[in-house]
Parts: structure tokens; sequence; C-alpha cells
């Protein structure tokens, strides 16, 4: 097949890198014939291998961080000390499953009329996995560790822009002497992803993106009757009511924000103050946010680098405008900045409405956007007015917060810390922001079999 060539750029000079090249329909099928070949014998495995080999791949991230950090510094601009804790993060969700998998999928008895009955957990066969750009290591570790763990092999799809970065973390599974076809790197097209999905040798899907790209994906595995996992858009809001620690709270509002240079789903985006302590919070925010230094990701006293690619950039700094012209202040930034690279400053917005695009749409870059909420009640009824469900932060009495997240149509809330993923713990939303989960005893259990037994 032929597919039009992605020009990968260094988002922090604006210069081209590379041309990031794709499979051929010879290349695909053969790589699609040997996840199948490679399934026949994966799934015959113990967990035990399967945990021997996710340990020597994470033994590997850690020994190599220092090389493969800087991959993501330069094709998507992260700085380089959140690189490398992306790299360790996604050696410990490897580590994580290759200990926990065996407890996560032991069989289940269940009283029946049976001598005795159970279900069992086995795998499914290829799952393909179709991943975004902003977290290149952590997102593929977060698809990958679980499914191989639980007998699958993976197929990676990921985006062209982080070419170096997806091969990369192919080549640690042939490093430590992986078996061939388990782990594939398979760059690819949009055109050609369809076909792949329908393919009767991949059994399942998993896609991070947005939610028209989840969209379409999950249509086309409804129709071939497979599973899917989507983990998509966010706006996630972050309550603050009047009896938080409006220190703390800030702290970790401003880092949630501005990880990632904003790029994140589950950053804190729509920012819900209780009146009482609006003007205080919005002035410690303003603090902390003007402080954060914008610069070279290569650079260890960078805190925000460039956003991944430029046209990001202009969308983000469109919502910024209308949102601004529809009546919002603008106390930090907001203006495109001269010279090379795809940077944007640092943002904060205040008195945003519901009815305003940054309220609205999903921002994803170094905009904080600031709302003003009555009471709780109003603060939750903001916070739910969203066509997006991913995750949401509270502030304010761990008991009150407590009631208060069941109210919160999300798939997770933090109360009183940072909303974060953490291999332990289940991640994934509701409403446009997805489907299934990722991560924790709930993320392995989505790509299985669970197969009822019934002995007489």
């Amino acid at each position: 097949m032929t597919e039009t060539l992605v020009a990968v750029i260094n988002p922090a000079t604006g210069e081209k890198l590379q041309d990031s090249p794709v499979l051929d329909a010879a290349a695909l099928e053969a790589a699609l014939q040997q996840a199948r070949s490679a399934y026949q014998d994966w799934k015959q495995t113990s967990f035990a291998e399967r945990a021997a080999l996710l340990k020597a791949v994470a033994a590997k991230m850690r020994e190599e961080v220092d090389s493969l950090a800087p991959l993501m510094t330069l094709e998507m601009g992260k700085p380089i000390k959140e690189a490398r804790g992306e790299v360790l993060k996604a050696a410990w969700c490897a580590e994580h499953y290759a200990e926990q998998a065996e407890q996560y999928l032991q069989p289940l008895t269940l009283a029946s009329d049976a001598a005795h009955s159970y279900v069992q957990y086995l795998p499914l066969g290829s799952v393909l996995g179709i991943l975004p750009w902003n977290a290149p290591f952590w997102l593929a570790f977060r698809f990958c560790a679980p499914a191989l763990m639980a007998g699958n092999t993976c197929l990676m799809k990921h985006d062209l822009h982080v070419p170096r970065s997806a091969q990369a973390i192919a080549d640690l599974f042939v490093q430590v002497g992986a078996p061939a076809g388990l782990m594939q790197n398979v760059p690819m097209g949009n055109a050609a992803v369809e076909a792949v999905i329908r393919d009767p040798r991949v059994q399942a899907v998993s896609l991070t993106g947005s939610d028209r790209a989840g969209s379409a994906v999950a249509a086309i595995a409804g129709a071939e009757i497979k599973p899917v996992v989507l983990e998509l858009g966010g706006s996630d809001p972050c309550i603050v009511l009047a009896d938080a620690d409006l220190d703390k709270a800030a702290d970790t509002i401003t880092l949630s924000r501005i990880i990632n240079a904003g790029q994140s789903c589950i950053a804190a985006k729509r920012i819900i103050i209780e009146d009482p302590v609006y003007d205080t919070l919005v002035e410690k925010l303003q603090t902390r946010l003007a402080a954060l230094k914008l610069g070279d990701p290569a650079l260890e006293t960078t805190d925000v680098g460039p956003m991944a690619r430029d046209d990001l950039r202009q969308n983000l700094h469109r919502q910024v405008m209308e949102t601004r012209q529809a009546g919002a202040r603008c106390l930090l930034g907001g203006e495109l900045p001269d010279g090379p690279g795809f940077f944007y400053p640092v943002t904060l917005l205040a008195d945003v409405t519901a009815d305003m695009t940054a309220a609205v749409e999903e921002t994803f870059g170094p905009v904080a956007v600031v709302m003003r909420a009555r009471d709780a009640e109003h603060a939750v009824a903001l916070a739910n007015d969203s066509r997006y469900g991913l995750a949401a932060g509270l502030w304010t009495e761990r008991s009150r917060g407590e009631q208060l997240a069941r109210r919160l149509e999300v798939g997770q809330v933090a109360v009183n810390g940072i909303v974060k993923t953490d291999p332990r713990l289940p991640s994934g939303g509701i409403k446009c922001s997805g489907l299934g989960r990722e991560l924790g005893p709930q993320g392995i259990h989505e790509f299985v079999n669970a197969q009822q037994v019934w002995l007489g």
C-alpha cells in the first residue's frame, strides 16, 4: 500500500528530522502472520516465563534510560527530566504486571449445580494497540504489559510523529531475546488501520487518542465483533472548595496543568473554585504559573517545553482567543511567541464560563482555565457539564470529598492529590472519554476470554 510520508519535526526548533516510514503491504502481511504464529507458542507459556521476559525488558529500560529518554525530547518536545521519568514509569508497569498478572488472572470458583465450576482467563490472540505521541513509552507499556502477561501478542501502531521512540520500544524486546513476532512495531498510516482491525488474525484493539479516532475505531471493531478499549480525550475538572488547603491545591494544580506542556488527557483542565476562595486561589495559581521556565526541553532547568506540532499550537491559540473574546480575563500568556519551535506560553484564563470554548473543548496545552462556582452543588454541576468524563480532582475535607466523588461523572477521582495513572490502579473514562479500563486488575481482564468451566 502507498501512504503519504509524514514529516517528523523537532518541535523545539521547527527543523525536519526525517520522514516517518510506513510498512508496505508485504511487510504488514508478514507482521500479522508473525504475530499469529508467535501467539501459538506464547499462549502455552507459564506466567513465570512471561514474567521473566517482561522483567528483562524493564531492566533494559532502566539501564538505557539516558539513551531512550532523549528520543521523546527530540521527537515530541518532552522536557528531559520528564522523559526520564516516563521511561522509568514504563519499566515499573512492566515489572508490576510481571509480578501481579498470575494473581490478577487466578481462576474464580463459583457455586453451581456442578461438582466444581469456575472461570478461567485465557488469552485471545493478537492485540492491536493504536497509540498517540504524547507519552510514547508509558502508553506503549500500559497497553502491552498486561496483554503480553495474559498470553496475547501485540502489534503496536504508534503515532508516525514518534518513529524513533516506537522502534526503540520494539527493539527492547529483540534485545532481551523475545520470540519473533511477540511485540512488533507496525508503522502505518490511518488508511491501513481499518484493514488490520478487520483482519481475522487481530482479535482485539486498544486505542488511546481523540474521541473522533475512538469513534471510528470502535465502529470498525464493533462491525467485526472484536473487543475494544478506548482511552480518549478529557476536559478534566478540578474542584477546589472553601475548606481546601489552598497552597497545596495551587502547587498540585500547577504541576498537573503543565506536565508535558499540558499535553495530557488527565491534566487539570477546568479549575472550578468555590466563590469565597476564588480570588485568593487565582492569585496563588498566577504566582506559581508565572514562575515556570519555558524553553529548550533538552535542558534540565526547563519546566515547560514546546508543543508537539504547530497545528496543535494553532488550535490551542484559537481556543484561547475565542475564550478571551467571549469575556474571559487573560492573566498570563495568551500570545503566540516569535522565534523557532512550537512554543506556547503558560497561560491563565480567569472568569471562564461553561459556554466558552476553553470550557467546552479539550485544551491540550499549557493553558489553565479557571471557573467560579457559587458553592459545592454548583461546582459539581459545572464539573459534570461536559461531554467528557475521564478524571477529576477534588480539594476539600476528605470524607466530604469521598461523598462528592460519587456524584462526579468520571472514571477516576483524586481527593487532595494529583490525578495520575498508576499500574496498580485502573484508569479510564466514561461518556466521550472512552470505554473499558487500562491498568490494575481491571486492565488485564480486558483482553482475555473469561471461560466458564462446569465439571460434573
